[in-house]
């Protein structure tokens, strides 16, 4: 929480400096600062199924996050209008599974550990013909896992501007440091055996619709196909005959999310968000979510907005529990998370738009407080609690 406090002082600082103001009537060809978000988060999280140790063990993990994200418009000679977008994350958790890699108890270095995650893109949008360019490229890194991504997408709005479509093509390229359990190291002493690649590519397609006033309406289908090294080799898996191995996974893995959401405005006062999610993938794991989050302005400058998330999910072809498994199988995993469970997640956000800005700063014009509760049916729940910071 200290290093949430930290940050947010610090970006006070660059709130407080006073920003160019674009007084021109025409659209800004210059570029200009649109938006500065900063979001942060504190996340803990307890169970007794890790995969560390083979689906039984300490789940013990916290996770402090600190985000910033900087958009910046500009508009062409054509009057397009261009934005661009710069994000940075830095993560540091503590883990008491990740340390039973060594048989350890929190006294290594792998205890805890930190990941960076810079995203840059942009988009262009010509407000004539009603379409919009975007790309994209990001990175995430931390100890033991590099991930390169890169993105290209368009959309385009109907006559009426009352729908829009849209596709985005995604990859993402990755490496994986191959970290076995010390007690299944060829030479007994050295972390790591190289690394092995894994690559992502994905299609997402939605469509969104203005049904009326009151109502809108977006139905999604994404397309995402996995090759390569999918296990991850610190996973042990412990036989019948208490042998214990690496996880093995299949190297291929096709996923199909279909969703829905729905928005509908209840007067000026209310609005009720639903979302259904169905998802079916060729490891055999199919999976429901359904939420619901009803946002309420209870003055002309403060909301609540509590939330509901229902989730469910079939175990895969490959899982098993501690001592489950044998020879027989070719593919092995005790990760619950590939386990059956179901889950809730639920909690309220407390939202602050003052007239004048906060803090007496005219442009840092919104301040967020969000708290959210997760339980899983296996045991496993965490509490999440996270503060945004806008300024415009």
């Amino acid at each position: 929480m200290k290093k949430i406090i930290i940050s947010i002082v610090a970006l006070f600082g660059l709130f407080n400096t006073k920003a160019q103001e674009n007084t021109n009537k025409e659209p800004s060809k210059k570029l200009t600062l649109d938006e500065i978000n900063l979001v942060s988060s504190y996340y803990k999280q307890d169970g007794n199924n890790s995969a560390v140790t083979g689906g039984i063990g300490s789940e013990k993990l916290t996770d402090i996050s600190n985000t910033i994200d900087v958009t910046m418009v500009k508009y062409d000679k054509k009057l397009r209008k261009n934005k661009f977008d710069f994000s940075v994350g830095i993560d540091h958790y503590t883990s008491a599974s990740s340390d039973m890699i060594d048989m350890k108890a929190n006294s290594s270095a792998s205890s805890a550990d930190n990941r960076i995650y810079p995203t840059l893109s942009w988009s262009r949008e010509n407000e004539e013909k009603g379409t919009t360019l975007m790309a994209g490229v990001s990175y995430s890194g931390e100890y033991d896992y590099q991930s390169f991504g890169a993105n290209i997408g368009l959309a385009q709005k109907t006559p009426n501007r009352m729908g829009e479509f849209t596709a985005k093509l995604q990859a993402f390229m990755d490496q994986v440091s191959l970290i076995a359990p010390i007690e299944l190291r060829n030479d007994g002493n050295s972390e790591s055996s190289g690394t092995s690649g894994r690559n992502t590519f994905a299609l997402s397609l939605s469509y969104s619709q203005i049904i009326n006033k009151n109502l809108q309406l977006e139905f999604l289908v994404d397309g995402i196909q996995q090759n390569g090294y999918l296990s991850l080799p610190f996973h042990r898996v412990y036989f019948k005959d208490n042998s214990v191995h690496q996880e093995a996974l299949p190297d291929t893995r096709f996923k199909l999310p279909l969703g829905m959401r729905a928005n509908y405005f209840i007067g000026d006062k209310v609005i009720l968000r639903a979302y259904y999610r169905y998802y079916t993938d060729d490891w055999g794991l199919k999976s429901n979510t359904f939420s619901l989050e009803t946002p309420v302005k209870i003055s002309p400058f403060v909301s609540v907005t509590p939330f509901y998330r229902y989730y469910s999910q079939t175990a895969t072809k490959y899982f098993a529990p501690y001592q489950q498994h044998t020879a027989l199988n070719d593919f092995y995993t005790s990760n619950y998370d590939l386990s059956k469970f179901d889950s809730h997640f639920y909690g309220a956000g407390v939202r602050i738009n003052p007239k004048n800005g906060l803090f007496g700063v005219e442009r840092l014009n919104m301040l967020e407080i969000r708290y959210g509760h997760y339980t899983k049916s296996i045991g496993m729940q965490s509490d999440i609690i996270s503060l945004n910071l806008r300024f415009k």
